[in-house]
């Protein structure tokens, strides 16, 4: 008998034997990172919690509870029934079936009511029912992508069943080897900003943290990470994370898993929606340009499938010898700090990803306690000698007035910007200057991406700071629906506005490599009263950074599909103060007031120069051992 078979019969006895035989335990098995104990009355095991929460603390797994599926209702009488146990004033949107986790997913304007006093009424609906209730709050815009991600999940409930068994076995194996030899890769993302993509291996896990894209180069070779790295073996790969859903992080996970990759991603529930959406667009994108993407839609699905969504603070086993706790990034919404506490205390990792470490009107500031930390993986995007930021009044200012000044002219202001993050964060300053009369009013235009990405946004209200998470769920207006804005339903009305009055335009993409910002700067950039602002990173090799350098003429494509030459006569701006990144102040600031402190940190996700001059300054000023390694090199940190 194998030893993982022998243990799990082992834990199978012991939580025979001290859970109640009344509820009916029917099997126990290994689901992705938990262990799910199906009984035929998964009331009696929900209401008696302290009885699982001590055989958690005796096995120490996290412990699901599910309902046997044979006593599980059909799903349109237990719909009914649920309807009939919750009062009309919790104002129902919506009701979801996940039959693999056994849940009904009930969107509701009022959770409280559903719940109910002590959670009475979930107790009846799971009695009556024999589903376990999921209650969310119903966002105040819809978006396309959550519903599809839910029916297709639904739709797709075997093979995701098969998938939760097969990593849950995968991780609950018997270790083959003592823990130690901890090495790091950087396949991407060193020295350089993009296809972000580091391995961290043990002697016996195999975990990839990031797997993106460099937007700046169309070559696979600079593109993309170095699988050919002799440590990476697809096969020998225990789990990918993903730490926020940006291309440069996100990117190339689909192509992971055309390419054999049967196992876990794992990211907040936040990064699993935007990266769908921008990796859908990614190929969109791709089509439009007359390119062959190396993965398709298929290969998202994959993705879609594979992904285990965890909460802040969380502590998951992925590994026999890995441990992983998400912690907020400050970056974009559900951006991740990705801990990983490898072994019985023997070494901890903290993989930054980007963050900001400091509150913004979206966001709160990245977190910077963790139970323990050896080994520091840093981004260190804006920290070279002069990358000092402007404080965040000075550059609300900034924006207001070079607004205002174009608006005076009678010119057009276009903000090309990422549709996740730095369009909400810009959308909130808007909307706000103009209630206060500081900014001079004018249609609000909100192109590509951004309206979709807003609403996932208004979904994940607890992610989101304190201010606006209040405006969503307490106050009658919702800043992302101010009636300043006007969402462009249809390329069609584009040219309408492009020839209209005056008026600001925030469109997709924010580095004009494509998208809807393309059709406004072609015909905009020829004026001189107008303005283009760029509010967001260009990395080098970017239409974004040719123009924002000051290039006089760019070639692009016309609408008859022929190379032409653009004249670029519009004024351009440049405001830093609204970046998700931190400045090198902040990228101090972080290092120095981590806990505990690190004994050793890389710097990574930057200009070559800039991490280099960043971990000089690490040694001078905090007196911490850097590493600044370059793609493909491998360091050992036990």
């Amino acid at each position: 008998m194998r030893t993982q078979d022998k243990d799990k019969i082992e834990i199978s006895h012991y939580i025979l034997k001290h859970v109640p035989r009344e509820a009916e335990v029917t099997r126990i098995e290994y689901e992705g990172p938990m262990l799910a104990i199906y009984t035929k009355k998964p009331e009696l095991l929900v209401d008696q919690s302290s009885v699982i929460a001590e055989i958690v603390s005796v096995i120490r797994k996290r412990i699901v509870i599910r309902s046997d599926p044979s006593v599980r209702l059909p799903e349109g009488e237990a719909e009914k029934i649920t309807r009939e146990l919750i009062a009309s004033e919790a104002e129902i949107s919506d009701i979801n079936f996940d039959p693999s986790l056994g849940e009904i997913i009930i969107e509701t304007k009022k959770p409280g009511v559903v719940i109910g006093r002590n959670g009475a009424v979930l107790q009846e609906i799971i009695k009556k029912t024999k589903w376990r209730p999921h209650v969310l709050r119903s966002p105040p815009i819809k978006s396309k992508i959550v519903t599809h991600m839910r029916h297709y999940l639904h739709s797709e409930s075997k093979e995701r069943e098969r998938i939760l068994r097969t990593v849950g076995e995968r991780i609950f194996r018997p270790k083959t080897y003592d823990v130690g030899d901890i090495r790091v890769t950087a396949l991407g993302g060193a020295q350089e900003v993009g296809r972000s993509a580091f391995l961290v291996k043990t002697r016996e896990s195999s975990v990839l943290l990031d797997c993106g894209i460099n937007p700046g180069s169309n070559r696979p070779f600079e593109s993309f990470p170095r699988f050919d790295s002799p440590e990476f073996q697809i096969d020998n790969l225990d789990a990918v994370v993903i730490s926020h859903a940006h291309l440069d992080h996100c990117g190339l996970v689909p192509f992971l898993y055309k390419y054999g990759y049967d196992g876990p991603l794992y990211c907040s529930a936040p990064t699993s929606n935007l990266m769908t959406m921008l990796q859908m667009d990614y190929l969109d994108v791709a089509s439009k340009q007359g390119v062959t993407p190396f993965y398709d839609q298929k290969d998202v699905r994959e993705c879609v499938l594979h992904t285990i969504p965890l909460r802040f603070g969380v502590v998951t086993d992925i590994a026999p010898d890995i441990r992983l706790t998400l912690h907020n990034s400050g970056h974009i919404l559900g951006s991740s700090m990705i801990h990983l506490h490898i072994g019985e205390g023997l070494h901890n990792i903290v993989y930054t990803g980007d963050y900001k470490f400091g509150r913004t009107m979206l966001l709160e500031a990245a977190t910077a306690e963790f139970p323990r930390i050896e080994t520091v993986i840093t981004e260190s995007t804006y920290g070279g000698i002069d990358d000092f930021m402007p404080s965040r009044v000075e550059a609300e200012e900034h924006l207001t007035n070079i607004i205002n000044q174009t608006l005076e002219r009678k010119g057009k202001v276009l903000i090309p910007v990422p549709a996740v993050g730095r369009a909400q964060e810009i959308m909130l300053i808007i909307d706000g200057y103009m209630k206060r009369g500081l900014m001079k009013e004018a249609p609000v235009f909100i192109e590509g991406m951004i309206s979709e990405a807003t609403a996932i946004h208004t979904a994940y209200p607890e992610y989101l700071g304190r201010e606006v998470r209040h405006s969503i769920l307490h106050e009658e207006i919702n800043p992302f629906q101010s009636d300043y804005f006007t969402i462009v339903e249809h390329p069609s009305v584009r040219q309408g506005i492009i020839d209209g009055e005056p008026c600001i335009v925030l469109a997709t993409s924010g580095m004009l490599e494509g998208g809807p910002v393309i059709e406004y700067f072609k015909n905009w950039s020829n004026d001189e009263r107008n303005t283009i602002i760029f509010v967001s990173y260009q990395i080098e090799g970017t239409m974004g950074k040719r123009v924002q350098k000051g290039v006089n003429e760019v070639t692009m494509m016309d609408n008859e599909g022929k190379m032409a030459a653009l004249q670029v006569k519009m004024q351009t701006e440049t405001i830093n103060g609204f970046s998700g990144h931190s400045d090198k102040r902040q990228l101090m600031n972080y290092i120095t007031h981590l806990k505990p402190k690190p004994e050793r940190v890389f710097v990574v996700h930057g200009e070559k120069q800039k991490s280099i001059g960043f971990a000089n300054f690490l040694v001078n000023k905090a007196d911490v051992n850097t590493v600044v390694p370059s793609v493909l090199e491998t360091v050992r940190l036990l």
